[in-house]
Order: structure tokens, then sequence, then C-alpha cells
């Protein structure tokens, strides 16, 4: 497997044009107002006082008036999306489903649909820069494309109804509707044009070769079909993958050391308590950057196709090299050695597991056949060091 981790990405859009799927309610839009939803809730229309950053002005259709975006991102959209990108403010960075306008775009221009979640957004309406085109939002009720397409809400219905509450039958005479490639696993083609007269055609992988495809006459070239899931793409994951071993399982697991370690038969020495438990703290630590950090940056490098074996594989050889050549966490004990050799890589394992929700490669039967073999091991590989920990501690104390 090659670094760049090249993966194709046809799926059901194997063919560029599909036929498709569609009805609705219809809305018309104040001359100088759209209504905006977020979280899923209608809110009142707003004026051009209350807008967002990201917008200019309003263009009149004859649908109404729409809002006209700004295609360079601005230092909030940029701070946004590093936020979005390292904590669960990702949960909420939406904008509100509905009709928007790049550059000074007419009947004839282009339409690009898009999710809510602001991210995917934000790439759409930046690659479009010096074009003339509409942007049809729809209401994934925040999340990207591709994982919106899997759940449904990138889907048929919401496309359609889209296209009615919209009007956009009177916004252009043409009617083509570029569609994300990536969210073809949720567009029934075919539906779309029967109930809408809208044709689809999906459009490349990357919003940033959207220009090229335009200008080709809306055909893709082969690099167009395809996702590279390269180091950068992989590094820009791994925060959300340590922020919640960090925030919610660490403490916990910090705290249960220094209680194990601290424990004596006259109480709890928290003096004792850190000089045992701190190289236990430290390769706590280790397991954490080996699963959720190494091991998406050596994906393409580790052996085995299995996320659960790659991140026992690294979490392994990360132990051994902390414990025996940084020494950084001196564990003496032959006990406490079996312990660490046996939970910690194991911990490294799990972690790593977690990161096939977020792989271009990775299908749900495959995680669920990991889970069924995982889940047991990881089970008795934890039961196993707290028996041993016992045992150490016991003997600690001249009962065995």
């Amino acid at each position: 497997m090659k670094e760049s981790g090249i993966v194709r990405a046809d799926n059901k859009a194997r063919n560029d044009i599909g036929e498709g799927d569609s009805c609705c309610r219809s809305s018309s839009c104040r001359d100088t107002a759209i209504p905006l939803q977020f979280a899923g809730k209608e809110s009142q229309l707003i004026d051009l006082k209350h807008k967002p950053g990201w917008v200019l002005d309003t263009i009149k259709t004859p649908a109404g008036s729409f809002f006209r975006v700004e295609t360079g991102l601005s230092w909030s959209d940029r701070r946004g999306g590093i936020k979005s990108r390292i904590s669960a403010f990702r949960m909420k960075y939406s904008v509100p489903p509905g009709l928007y306008a790049v550059g000074s775009p007419d009947k004839d221009s282009g339409v690009f649909v898009s999710a809510n979640y602001k991210l995917s957004f934000d790439k759409l309406r930046n690659s479009l820069k010096e074009m003339n085109a509409w942007i049809l939002v729809l209401d994934t009720k925040g999340i990207n494309v591709w994982c919106a397409a899997g759940k449904g809400t990138f889907g048929t219905e919401e496309l359609v109804n889209r296209i009615s509450q919209t009007q956009l039958d009177k916004v252009v005479e043409h009617r083509r509707l570029i569609v994300p490639q990536l969210g073809a696993v949720g567009v029934n083609a075919k539906n779309v044009r029967e109930r809408t007269g809208f044709r689809v055609y999906f459009g490349p992988v990357y919003a940033k070769d959207i220009p090229e495809y335009v200008n080709s006459g809306y055909k893709k070239s082969k690099g167009m079909r395809i996702i590279r899931f390269t180091l950068w793409d992989r590094m820009a994951l791994t925060p959300m993958e340590i922020n919640p071993a960090m925030k919610k399982y660490y403490p916990w697991y910090a705290l249960a050391v220094l209680l194990i370690f601290g424990a004596q038969p006259s109480g709890i020495l928290f003096k004792d308590a850190f000089a045992g438990g701190f190289p236990f703290l430290v390769l706590g630590l280790v397991s954490v950057i080996a699963g959720a950090f190494l091991t998406p940056a050596l994906l393409p490098f580790i052996p085995f196709r299995s996320f659960a074996v790659k991140g026992w594989i690294v979490g392994i050889v990360s132990i051994y090299l902390s414990m025996n050549y940084f020494a950084i966490v001196p564990v003496d004990g032959l006990i406490l050695q079996l312990v660490s050799y046996l939970f910690f890589p194991l911990l490294a394992s799990y972690i790593a597991l977690q990161f096939t929700g977020s792989t271009t490669f990775t299908g749900m039967s495959g995680v669920n056949k990991e889970l069924r073999i995982g889940l047991p091991v990881y089970i008795a590989g934890a039961g196993t060091s707290v028996i041993l920990s016992i045992i150490y501690k016991l003997g600690l104390w001249g009962v065995l």
C-alpha cells in the first residue's frame, strides 16, 4: 500500500450523470432576507444587519432574494475550521440550508450542491473563486457530505425538498446539478430527474478540481475520481482521536492508577501514589500517542489490514522503547513489566481501532468483525492486568 493511501471513490457515481428523484413544498424568499436554520430549528428571517461575516449582500432572482457569499476565507472562517478539527465545536459548525450566490450568477450559471457542515461549505465556496455560480446547501444536520450520505441526510429526499423550497427552477433555466462524488451513495439521480427535471452530475472528489472540471465541459479526469488519503489528511484527523481519549478517559485512568499505587493497609498515601504510579501515567500517555497519532501517521507502512493489529504493533514497540531505551519510565519488578507489556499495547490497539471511522477505505462489516474479535481480547487483557496489579500489591503488603 502506498503512502498516499489512494483509494477509488466511484461507488454509485461511476456514471458522471445520474437520473433523479424529487418533490416538495415551495417557499419564496423576501427581498432582503432568507430563513436561517441552525441545529435543525427554523429561526426568524434576518436582515443584512445581522448577516454572518461570510455573506456579502443579496442578489435578486425571480424566486426572491438570496445571500451572495464571499469566496475568500476570513480569519474567523479559518479559526472555526481549526476549532472544528480539534474539538466538539464541529458538532455545531453549520450554515443555514438554502441557495447562495457566488460572484454574479444568472439563469445560466452552474449549481453546486453542498452539505451544511460549514467546513464543507467553506471548501466549496473557496474553490469557486472568479466563478459565477449557485450553491445549493442541503440540511445535513451539520454533517459533512460523505458521512451525511451514509446516514441519509445528504440524500434524494432532502435534495428534492431543497430544490422545491428554493424554487430553483425559477432561478436557473438549465437543469443541471453538480453533486459531490462522495455524496453519490445517498442520491438517486434517476429519481431526482424524474421528480424535478434536474439532472445530477457527480463532480470531482475534491472541490479544488471544480474549475478544471467545469472548463473541461463537466468531464472528470481519472485523477478527479480518486481519494488520496495522504499523511496530511490523516494528521488533520488525529486531534479528534486524541482529545476524547485525553478528556474523557485519561483522567479516570490516572485516578485509578494513583489509587492503586497509593493504597496501603493504613489508607491512601499520596507519596506512594505518585512515586509508584508516575511510570504508569507516562505509559498511558505513550499508549494514547501510539494509538491516536503514530498509528494514523504510519498507517500505510504498518503490516496487516486490521487497525487493531496495527495499533498493537505500534503500541508494543512504543512501550518497549519507552521502558528500555528512552529511560523515561523505569518499571521495576517482573509483575509490573508483565502488566506494562500486556495492558498498554492493547490500549493503543483499542484507540487505533477508533480511527477506522475516519478513514476512506474501511466499511462497517470490517469494523464489526474487528470489534467481535478485539473486544473479548481487550476485556481479557484488562482483567488480567487488574489481577496482576492486585497480586503485586498483596505481595508488597506481605499478604502473599
